[in-house]
């Protein structure tokens, strides 16, 4: 059942019963990709299929509930990504219980501006993960699946939102754009009554997420080094969605590299930044230390 809402929720707690109810559509791309593989569903790699899962916010949301729902009592140890929970639940046992689901373009069909901010943010989403992934391996992290699957599931509650609040997201993105100097957590409160970081730290507890996941999507967690990790990916992935002029750039750079032990240039070379961008970074450190070059 598809439950719109067009007026928003006096709070946290309606909006965390409000999703109790529905249940999480997916792109119709995950499932066109998983029709492909159903066939080959005893020798399909787990790999392969979770990195068609984790293309998809809300499909990696919904393995993570599924785990949660069916956990056994003789299961002591939470299982952080999507590969081990597929190992555990069986590949055709996975293609039998993952059919038939309901589909995002289907659910926001009447809403264009909702469907288009939706695969915005899951671009934005995805970014993020590589780059948090590829900062954990970096740092010789060995939880870098689940710094990765952090981050890719941080925004999570703003894709629900283009989901089941599509009208009220569009005016939300429509008054940011008139007014860039507001606070989105302020405009948060003022459309949906509720803003999406206490939003999501509720749902995914809710969900039975890992509470690893949880602690790292958590901002109230910010001084450890991997939350860190998480949110430095998250905040340039956010900042660089509509260019390299972001004015908050110069300053994620700071933080990013001062966290990576990296240059400038080095940095901007990592993250595919223009290579005009890069140039210039690289005559700066030159000027500064001529015996560099």
């Amino acid at each position: 059942m598809t439950l719109m809402i067009d007026f928003p929720f006096p709070g946290l707690e309606p909006w965390v019963e409000h999703f109790k109810e529905v249940e999480l559509p997916v792109l119709r791309h995950t499932m066109h990709q998983l029709a492909e593989l159903r066939e080959d569903a005893e020798r399909i790699n787990t790999r392969k299929l979770a990195a068609i899962i984790e293309n998809d916010p809300l499909m990696t949301l919904r393995v993570f509930q599924y785990m949660a729902a069916h956990r056994s009592n003789r299961q002591s140890v939470e299982l952080t990504t999507v590969e081990r929970a597929l190992m555990m639940i069986g590949t055709q046992k996975f293609f039998a219980d993952f059919q038939d689901l309901p589909i995002i373009e289907q659910q926001l069909k009447g809403y264009p501006k909702a469907m288009l901010g939706l695969l915005k943010v899951m671009a934005r989403s995805r970014q993020a993960a590589a780059w948090a992934r590829d900062w954990a391996l970096l740092r010789q992290n060995p939880a870098f699946e689940e710094i990765m699957l952090a981050a890719l599931l941080h925004d999570f509650t703003e894709i629900l939102m283009c989901c089941f609040a599509p009208s009220l997201t569009t005016r939300l993105k429509e008054r940011q754009a008139a007014q860039p100097q507001l606070r989105t957590a302020a405009l948060q409160n003022e459309e949906y009554g509720v803003i999406l970081d206490e939003l999501t730290v509720a749902l995914a507890t809710l969900w039975g997420l890992p509470e690893l996941l949880v602690t790292l999507m958590n901002p109230a967690n910010a001084n450890s080094p991997n939350v860190m990790n998480v949110k430095l990916a998250v905040d340039f992935s956010r900042h660089t969605a509509s260019g390299w002029n972001n004015p908050a750039l110069p300053d994620d750079c700071r933080e990013i590299e001062a966290f990576l032990h990296q240059g400038h240039s080095h940095f901007l070379e990592r993250v595919g930044a223009p290579d005009e961008l890069i140039a210039a970074a690289r005559r700066a450190e030159e000027l500064e230390d001529p015996l560099a070059s």
